[in-house]
């Protein structure tokens, strides 16, 4: 399996349609690393998507600050809840950076969930809560987008060709 691909691949994966629509969804990530006891941790998180990197902010004495301090590897699922599901996966390497006050890919994240009605008030909260935050940027080396449709994940397609071969 190939573990890393070439910035040439992942720009053309990047540039699909089904991926370009799940970078531009208002769900939540799927944001995996290694907690410091060496056990796996998925946490949905806000993010943006700054045409080369998956960008992500937290509490900088947050429990996945410290664990990627240790190990930056992370991965990201970006799915939707239709059927057929779409699905992006990306691994990658994690580097953080401390930032004064909030950072604005935070408050444009924030907004795609906040409603226009509540986002004013949501911004005084943020504002008022965080001295300063770290953003996460997650750099991909490895995607793979999932539509179930034409794209379907490796060992389901395994089985399918078994059970044609089969059925001959």
């Amino acid at each position: 399996m190939t573990t890393t691909m070439t910035d040439a691949e992942l720009a053309t994966l990047f540039a699909d349609p089904v991926a370009q629509r799940l970078l531009h969804a208002a769900t939540p990530a799927r944001f995996a690393y290694t907690g410091l006891d060496g056990a796996p941790r998925v946490i949905p998180i806000g993010w943006e998507w700054d045409g080369s990197a998956l960008l992500m902010w937290t509490v900088p004495r947050s429990a996945k600050v410290r664990a990627l301090q240790h190990d930056a590897r992370a991965a990201v699922t970006i799915d939707t809840n239709e059927f057929p599901p779409k699905v992006l996966l990306v691994r990658g390497t994690a580097t953080l950076e401390e930032i004064e006050g909030v950072p604005q890919g935070y408050l444009e994240a924030g907004h795609r969930n906040v409603g226009d009605d509540q986002y004013d008030e949501w911004v005084a909260g943020v504002r008022s809560l965080y001295d300063s935050m770290v953003e996460i940027r997650i750099t991909p080396t490895w995607a793979k987008v999932l539509d179930f449709e034409t794209r379907i994940p490796s060992a389901v397609a395994e089985l399918v060709r078994e059970k044609q071969a089969v059925e001959r």
